[in-house]
């Protein structure tokens, strides 16, 4: 007499739970569960064959996703016992129907018990049927809206139904689930985007901060109203015109955002990360580079995209253009800048910085001091401190902190270096001292 086991299942009678015990099968390595015998191995035959075999092949086929009869055959043993032969599923995770992907309706083989799978297993599964591409593979959180999705198809014409959603990568062909896709572009998107204000250039001194959910069509909106309300606006007099920069072009902070949401690795459950402080502002996305790429690829514009349907609807929508265009764009807006963008990469994660174009050494022009001195480069700050110098003749400290809005020390350093260009003299020490045009 053969005992229950790994890959053999007793059954007295047909009972509800039998399908677990398929899904638990399939999911595993195969078995054979016989109807009709105890778990002592006890034959006890079935009191209706013909009727519990009907409901057996019908049941199984529409209590069990995907489709597992492919890999179940039945066989009838002197009209007594149904041998249910189950093989190893080539599309797991298999699950109950009524419970969906998750641990209550998956099962697996443990011993000679069938019993729930945990997340790593039910995720294991997904990987190993649906190959590496996290966006196609589907996703363990079935139960998905798509309000904020369907807001923005509309606002740029673009077909959003349900019949689009395979063509769009957000539902599979084998069982039309959602995928990672749907996911990330639903409401109930499980990543999100934090900005951090910071007080000083080391990003130590907070100030604020915001977190940012849901679609990540809500997510781009949000943090981009954001980011706008932290781009000041500096003002400048050139003779009586008055000259107003932003810290940051707002097609730079645009594309820089998109690039970060659009090309972060999303198999991570890690938030992007943007920094903020007076200088600079960082955009700091989950995953490296793809192998065989580098920085200066990406700052010449070659792009081989991460997550390429999700790069594929941005693009329908117009949000982005062709690949690799955004990051040349940034560079072309900072092209007159003293201070460029930069990129730095590790193994996981991929920073953007943007330089404050208003802060010291960005925008520049060039005045000749003399024909045999190379360009003095001017930057916003020190254009204010000439015009004021021009008209009222001459400032002292205080008053260059506060026309600037800046500390002591920084005042300082500034004085020096206009000093050092012969754009300005220093008259006099401490408290005395005072600064006139050169």
């Amino acid at each position: 007499m053969q005992y229950e086991s790994g890959c053999i299942e007793y059954k007295s009678q047909m009972i509800d739970d039998i399908y677990k015990e398929v899904i638990a099968f399939a999911n595993t390595d195969g078995g054979v569960i016989y109807i009709g015998i105890d778990d002592k191995g006890n034959l006890t035959g079935i009191d209706n064959v013909d009727e519990t075999y009907t409901r057996l092949t019908n049941e199984i086929r529409d209590a069990i996703a995907p489709d597992v009869t492919m890999f179940v055959r039945y066989v009838l043993q002197d009209n007594k016992v149904i041998q249910i032969e189950v093989g190893e599923g080539s599309y797991k995770p298999y699950y109950l129907k009524s419970k969906g992907m998750k641990p209550n309706g998956v099962y697996v083989r443990q011993g000679a018990s069938s019993v729930q799978a945990s997340p790593d297993q039910i995720r294991r599964m997904i990987k190993d049927s649906d190959g590496d591409v996290f966006e196609e593979m589907r996703t363990a959180q079935q139960e998905l809206s798509f309000e904020e999705a369907e807001r923005t198809f509309k606002r740029y014409k673009v077909d959003f139904s349900e019949a689009k959603y395979i063509a769009l990568g957000l539902r599979n062909i084998h069982d039309d689930q959602y995928t990672n896709l749907a996911m990330i572009l639903s409401d109930q998107c499980q990543h999100t985007t934090k900005i951090a204000v910071f007080g000083d250039d080391a990003n130590i001194t907070f100030k604020d901060a915001k977190e940012f959910g849901g679609s990540i069509f809500k997510q781009l909106d949000d943090s981009y109203a954001y980011l706008t309300l932290c781009n000041r606006t500096a003002a400048t007099f050139k003779g009586l015109e008055r000259v107003e920069l932003s810290d940051y072009p707002e097609d730079a902070l645009r594309e820089a955002l998109l690039n970060a949401l659009v090309h972060r690795d999303y198999s991570y459950s890690g938030s992007i990360i943007i920094n903020v402080n007076d200088s600079c502002i960082e955009f700091i996305s989950i995953g490296g580079l793809l192998p065989g790429l580098s920085a200066d690829d990406i700052r010449n514009g070659i792009s081989q995209p991460r997550n390429r349907k999700l790069a594929e609807i941005f693009h329908r929508l117009r949000l982005i253009e062709s690949y690799g265009i955004g990051i040349r764009k940034i560079y072309a807006l900072y092209k007159d800048c003293a201070v460029q963008p930069r990129i730095e990469v590790t193994t996981n994660t991929f920073k953007l910085v943007l330089p404050n174009m208003n802060a010291s050494g960005s925008v520049a022009e060039s005045v000749p001091e003399t024909a045999e001195k190379a360009p003095v480069v001017v930057t916003p700050q020190m254009k204010t401190v000439m015009d004021y110098l021009a008209e009222y003749g001459e400032m002292t400290d205080e008053d260059l902190q506060e026309l600037l809005n800046i500390k002591k020390t920084r005042a300082y350093l500034l004085a020096r270096q206009m000093s050092e260009c012969g754009l300005i003299d220093i008259i006099g020490r401490g408290a005395a001292k005072k600064y006139k045009l050169k």
